[in-house]
């Protein structure tokens, strides 16, 4: 009695097709193919990926997908190397939902933290401006700070940075 490997690929040398083929066709790598073929059924990807090659396979060369997925169920029981059941894709499944709705919740908690960042620098600059305007109209603002003096101590920094950068120009030129 031969084996379900070894009837697919009977089947597909019958029909003249090259594994090649069926790769750019179903896009399923050969090394999966092959595995396929030496009913090496531990190298495939298990669960429904391993079923979805099955079809594919019978697909492109003309078999019923529906029977040939049932054959190859029975040959992987019967070789103990049994595939994968749907909980593990159901599982799968749910961990991939699970890690999206993470990055959901934590680019939300990040835009509550901007929002409010953003609520704070408002409501300061509106207290600043708020205890700005009512210090001009009560008189006491400007001598919040000693602007005068803030100035002048600006104006004469200015005046010997521009001194030295001069006095650096002329050394340069000379």
């Amino acid at each position: 009695m031969s084996s379900f490997g070894e009837d697919l690929r009977m089947e597909r040398l019958a029909r003249g097709i090259a594994l090649e083929q069926i790769a750019a066709v179903t896009k399923i790598s050969q090394r999966h193919l092959i595995a396929l073929e030496q009913n090496r059924f531990r190298l495939l990807p298990g669960g429904i990926l391993s079923k979805g090659i099955v079809r594919g396979y019978a697909g492109v060369i003309g078999l019923d997908e529906r029977d040939w997925t049932e054959r190859f169920l029975k040959a992987s029981r019967a070789s103990g190397e049994t595939i994968e059941d749907e909980r593990g894709w159901t599982t799968f499944a749910s961990n991939v939902g699970r890690a999206r709705i993470l990055h959901h919740d934590a680019v939300e908690v990040r835009v509550r933290w901007v929002g409010a960042l953003l609520l704070v620098v408002v409501v300061a600059t509106g207290a600043f401006l708020t205890v700005r305007y009512f210090g001009f109209r009560a008189g006491w603002w400007p001598n919040v700070l000693p602007w005068r003096h803030i100035s002048s101590t600006v104006h004469a920094g200015w005046t010997s940075v521009h001194a030295m950068l001069s006095h650096m120009v002329s050394r340069i030129q000379s």
